[in-house]
């Protein structure tokens, strides 16, 4: 406080007397006494009067924020502008700013007439009025190009609080301020980290949900200088700093393909690999530092952006093979056969394999090697399908565990067909546990996330191959040893029965639902089974609506409606006619449709729907799949319409009518395409005509010019006649005079074997021409005149 008073002695002045002063002696006030500095700021001529007001509005700045930042605003922007050249009050006027402008509320603030929670808005509203002008951000970016650390640290300060304030309005300025990206890229080559970690920050908050700004930092050469800084700091052994480059690298990728692109085309990802270092076993007794979690974290992070589900295919398939050539395909393998690794990292490294071989037979088919280090040896899809179905792993592991076997298994029926057939009988024995038994131990598990994480497992062996829905028909399983074998779509139907979990049902009923969508084979064994339909009978029509039973009863209408759409009418008990008249009777339409609407309405499947990734913050959330939800939005429609049938009077319900909107709009959306085929093709007829007319427009006002040169139209038209036959007949004589040519030709060509030209010269210049040939008649050589050449 001392340090203070003495700065309002050359401010403020002293009394009459000679006495020093004190703020609250002569102002009275805190507010006389900003207003007092702010005035002296303005009017004063010396440069050392204005320094020493600016230092005390500094000091006053976060205890009297409020004051200084209504009274001082515009007087700080004028200092700015009158007194760029002295870096000292430069520094004073930005800090004062930054002050200000903070979105966080300082211990020593105080306000009388405001509230705590009033304060937490007070740095917004104050940049609020700061960008009432947009030249002022154009101004501090200008302070960037001085190298003076007392200039260049607080300017960077205050376009971070400016940033976190109004991120959109600061991103727009600097998008049109001339050279502001650039400027700002120039300070991650600042030798001082100061300068260049803030740099980061400030560059993490500006490149946030801008694509534009994420290309033009891209091109200023980000991810070199992201690379090099990462390297200094030690790879993923390094700080935060590490952190966050990291972090600007995955704002600069995220749903942005023109820089996927870009990152792939330079080599990038193979700069990844050395981020992938593990310590040896043993290493780090002590587990690893919380800061190397974090930026293998951020790698991880990256690297999905590269390979997310959302990307274009093309750029996915791409990195694929760019992560596969750099060996960061085999770095992620590595790390989920390591031990001690963290089992957040060990989660978010399965979900990015999974990612990185979604898709691509060649990155599945190296995976489906992999090898771990157990004993007896043993595939790496094996050990993850084992933590998958143990209820004493973390949620979240499991989770992940089944999103990578999805991806393993996504387009690759070679893949699926294995797996189906580690489930049918065979002569030859079996010395290590295989994933089909895995799944199948847990369809009998007692815990229900073991019953739908296999089911989910399984039914993805299903999706889009029918061959694997009929062989897996063939599958019988045995629960005990002294009971005989049943089939597996016979025990999967008694496990639904028989469970009292809402989880596990639907685990079985999505399973069933996949299995018996585009199989009649599978529609003929199900409906065999006595106890199937009565028991989704009486489910659909249950009135129950605790702990989610609604989705139990929805998908017990949605299986019954896909066995009435696949139905053969081989099983003579439930054929199409007698399925629709149980629904009608024993259910009731508005019931069934009512029910079948419910799942589609349910908060847990649209977030499943929306990402291939299973997510939900407790494992009882976890009801839909991803691709069920698929598969539920494409059979809906024909469900509601197939069941639709039966009603032939009455009103019709709710969900069918939708139904019936959503097929006549589709068919309405083929029309329109089709009409709008042919309003292309006509009015390229139209122009063909047009065309045409106009071409015999103007043939005709020729026509109509000719014959006004004539004395009237009839001898206009006897001319035109006349005209047009002395044509014919001058083509006719052309013609004659054509073959005449041509036979004189081939007589030339006879004689040409026995006969010889020769030119005679005149003395008038001109050259006689003469054919001598030989007469074989008259045993001589005849000569014969041809012409003249001049």
């Amino acid at each position: 406080m001392d340090y203070f008073t003495s700065g309002l002695k050359s401010v403020l002045g002293t009394q009459q007397h000679g006495q020093p002063i004190s703020g609250a002696e002569t102002v009275g006030s805190h507010t006389e006494t900003v207003e007092r500095l702010v005035e002296r700021v303005q009017s004063s001529t010396l440069l050392d009067d204005r320094r020493d007001a600016c230092r005390a509005l500094k000091a006053l700045s976060k205890k009297y924020r409020v004051q200084v930042g209504a009274l001082g605003m515009d007087a700080l922007r004028f200092i700015l502008e009158l007194d760029k050249q002295d870096c000292e009050i430069v520094s004073y006027a930005l800090d004062t700013l930054c002050n200000v402008m903070c979105p966080e509320v300082f211990e020593e603030e105080e306000s009388s007439d405001t509230g705590h929670e009033a304060l937490l808005h007070v740095g917004e509203q104050f940049t609020e009025m700061f960008l009432k002008h947009p030249e002022n951000v154009s101004l501090i970016l200008g302070f960037l190009e001085e190298y003076d650390f007392k200039v260049r640290w607080p300017a960077l300060k205050l376009l971070t609080t400016l940033l976190s304030n109004r991120v959109r309005d600061i991103q727009e300025i600097i998008l049109i301020s001339p050279m502001g990206v650039s400027k700002l890229m120039d300070m991650l080559g600042d030798s001082r980290e100061v300068i260049r970690n803030e740099t980061l920050l400030l560059l993490i908050h500006l490149t946030k949900g801008n694509a534009n700004i994420q290309k033009i930092v891209a091109f200023e050469n980000a991810f070199d200088r992201l690379f090099d800084v990462i390297a200094e700091e030690g790879y993923s052994d390094g700080g935060i700093v590490v952190e966050d480059c990291l972090l600007l690298m995955l704002n600069l990728l995220r749903n942005n393909t023109s820089n996927q692109n870009f990152f792939k085309e330079g080599s990038y990802i193979q700069r990844l690999v050395s981020m992938f270092h593990l310590p040896p076993d043993g290493a780090e007794d002590g587990g690893w530092p919380p800061q190397k979690v974090a930026n293998l974290l951020c790698v991880l992070q990256v690297v999905r952006c590269l390979v997310s589900p959302s990307n274009p295919n093309q750029v996915t398939s791409s990195c694929q093979k760019a992560l596969s050539t750099s060996g960061i395909l085999e770095a992620l393998s590595s790390i989920l056969m390591a031990n001690g690794v963290p089992a957040e990292a060990l989660t978010e490294a399965i979900c990015t394999l999974g990612e990185a071989i979604r898709g691509s037979m060649a990155n599945q088919d190296y995976f489906s090697s992999v090898m771990a280090p157990s004993n007896p040896p043993n595939v790496a899809i094996v050990v993850l399908l084992m933590s998958m179905v143990n209820e004493k792993q973390p949620f979240i592991l499991r989770t992940s565990v089944l999103y990578c076997f999805q991806c393993y298994l996504f387009k690759n029926e070679v893949a699926q067909g294995q797996l189906v057939q580690t489930l049918l009988p065979s002569s030859a024995e079996v010395s290590r546990i295989t994933s089909g038994q895995l799944l199948c131990s847990g369809l009998f598990s007692h815990d229900p996330l073991s019953n739908w994480l296999s089911s989910i497992a399984l039914s993805h062996a299903l999706i889009e191959n029918p061959h694997q829905k009929e062989n897996l028909l063939r599958v019988l399983l045995a629960p005990n040893p002294n009971s005989s074998p049943v089939s597996l779509m016979a025990q999967v139907s008694i496990l639904l029965q028989q469970s009292c979990r809402v989880q596990s049902k639907v685990g079985f009923l999505i399973l069933l639902a996949t299995w018996l969508s585009h199989c009649q084979l599978a529609v003929k064994m199900f409906l065999e089974v006595p106890s199937n339909i009565p028991y989704l009978t009486s489910q659909a029509g249950s009135t129950e609506r605790d702990d989610n039973e609604e989705i139990v009863q929805g998908l017990c209408a949605f299986l019954m409606g896909i066995c009435l759409i696949f139905n053969d009418d081989s099983v003579s008990t439930y054929t199409k006619e007698s399925l629709r008249r149980l629904i009608d009777n024993r259910v009731g339409l508005e019931t069934f449709l009512s029910k079948l609407s419910e799942v589609s309405r349910h908060e847990f499947y649209s977030k499943a729907s929306k990402l291939p990734q299973p997510k939900a913050q407790a494992s009882s959330e976890l009801l839909f799949d991803y691709e069920f939800c698929k598969l539920f939005k494409v059979l809906e429609g024909m469900v509601v319409k197939a069941v639709g049938q039966v009603a032939t009077n009455g009103e019709i319900s709710e969900a069918a009518m939708i139904a019936q909107y959503k097929d006549m709009i589709r068919e309405q959306d083929k029309t329109i395409k089709g009409a709008q085929v042919t309003i292309a093709r006509l009015s390229e007829e139209k122009n063909q005509l047009q065309a045409s007319l106009d071409r015999i427009t103007n043939e005709n006002a020729l026509l109509k010019a000719m014959s006004q040169v004539n004395s009237g139209p009839e001898g206009g038209h006897l001319e035109l006649v006349t005209e047009v036959e002395r044509w014919k007949e001058e083509c006719r004589m052309r013609d004659i005079r054509i073959s005449q040519l041509e036979s004189d030709i081939k007589n030339l060509q006879v004689i040409q074997m026995t006969s010889e030209v020769k030119n005679v010269s005149l003395e008038d210049g001109s050259v006689e021409v003469y054919l001598f040939r030989n007469n074989r008649k008259r045993e001589k050589r005849e000569k014969i005149f041809l012409g003249w050449k001049f």
